[in-house]
C-alpha cells in the first residue's frame, strides 16, 4: 500500500470516517521520497529504536520500521488508531501508543518500550506545537537525535546565528542543547490538506554538555528572553526588568560596557558565548549589589 498516494489516503481515510482536524494541524505527506529521506537520514538502524511523534497515516512510520528495530509511535488522535491498524498491518516492530507529546514522560516511555537501547526521535510536527514539543525532546536527554520536520521559517530560526534576521532566543535555547542544521526544504504541495508554508527537516543532535559553562543557568536563559523581547530596545534598556532593581540603569549600562560591548547594542547581535559572558559578570555584580 502506498500510504503516500493521494489515491490511497482518500479511500482509507474514506473506510474509517476520517476527516482531517485543522485544530490538530493535521497534514498527510503526499510524495513518498520525504518519510524516505527523513527515516534514511535521522541516524537509526536495526541496534536502535524510532520514537515517532504523529504518525498520521504511518507513512514515516512504515519506513521507519524498516530501518529500526523497533518503533514506538505517540498519536494524540485516537480517531486515526483504525486507520494506522489498516496501514500498519505488516509493521510488526512497530506500537502505536495514546498520548499527547507535551504531557508524555519521554524518558520513561523510551525506557519502558526500549529498555537501554539508543533512541532516535522523528516527527512531522504540527506547526502550532513546534515550539513546545522540541523543548520537551531536547530536555527528556532521551534521544540519540532529534529529526523533525517544521515549518521553512521555524527552521532557519532554530538553525540562524547572532545578528541575522532570523536569530531569535529560540536560536540561542537551541544552540545550548544541540548541534543544528537544516537537512531538506519540504514544498508546501507534498501535503494534504495542502498548508500555507513550505516546510523543511531539521536534525538536532543533543550535546553531552552545553558549549558555555555559567554559573546561574537560569540567569542566562532569564536575560536572553528579556533581550529578545522587545527587539528594537538596546541591551540596556531590554534588561532593565530583570536587573534594574539590582544594578540600576547605570549598573546595566557599565554591566554592558565590562563585558567589551558597545553600550547601545540590541541583544541579536550577541551570541550564545557572548551572554555566557553577559551572565557570569551580571551574577556577581547581582551577588556584591
Amino acid at each position: 500500500m502506498d500510504l503516500c498516494n493521494i489515491d490511497t489516503i482518500r479511500a482509507v481515510l474514506g473506510r474509517h470516517g476520517f476527516r482531517f482536524s485543522k485544530s490538530l494541524g493535521q497534514n498527510f505527506l503526499t510524495e513518498a521520497w520525504v518519510p524516505a529521506r527523513i527515516a534514511e537520514s535521522c541516524g537509526v538502524d536495526e541496534t536502535s529504536c524510532a520514537l515517532e511523534v504523529g504518525p498520521g497515516m504511518g507513512c514515516l512510520t512504515e519506513q521507519l520500521s524498516k530501518r529500526a528495530g523497533q518503533v514506538c509511535s505517540i498519536e494524540l488522535d485516537r480517531a486515526l488508531f483504525p486507520v494506522l491498524e489498516e496501514t500498519l498491518a505488516d509493521c510488526h516492530n512497530v506500537e502505536i501508543v495514546q498520548g499527547d507529546v507535551l504531557k508524555c514522560d519521554l524518558a520513561g516511555i523510551c525506557r519502558e518500550k526500549f529498555g537501554g537501547k539508543p533512541v532516535y526521535a522523528c516527527a512531522n510536527l504540527p506547526y502550532y506545537i513546534t515550539t513546545p514539543a522540541i523543548t520537551a525532546m531536547l530536555e527528556s536527554k532521551a534521544f540519540s537525535a532529534i529529526t523533525v520536520m517544521v515549518q521553512k521559517e521555524v527552521a532557519q530560526r532554530i538553525c540562524a546565528c547572532a545578528g541575522s534576521s532570523d536569530y531569535s532566543a529560540f536560536s540561542i535555547y537551541i544552540a545550548y542543547y544541540a548541534q543544528a542544521e537544516i537537512l531538506f526544504d519540504v514544498p508546501r504541495d507534498c501535503f494534504v490538506p495542502q498548508p500555507k508554508v513550505d516546510s523543511a527537516v531539521v536534525r538536532l543532535i543533543p550535546r553531552s554538555e552545553p558549549p558555555v559553562q555559567v554559573s546561574n543557568e537560569k540567569l542566562l536563559f532569564t536575560l536572553i528572553k528579556a533581550a529578545f523581547g522587545q527587539r528594537r530596545k538596546t541591551l540596556a534598556n531590554a534588561l532593565g526588568g530583570v536587573l534594574g532593581a539590582s544594578l540600576g540603569k547605570a549598573g546595566i549600562v557599565q554591566l554592558i560596557t565590562d563585558c567589551g560591548f558597545d553600550a547601545r547594542i540590541r541583544g541579536e547581535k550577541l551570541s550564545l558565548e557572548d551572554f555566557a559572558v553577559l551572565t557570569q559578570l551580571a551574577d556577581q555584580r547581582m551577588q556584591q549589589a
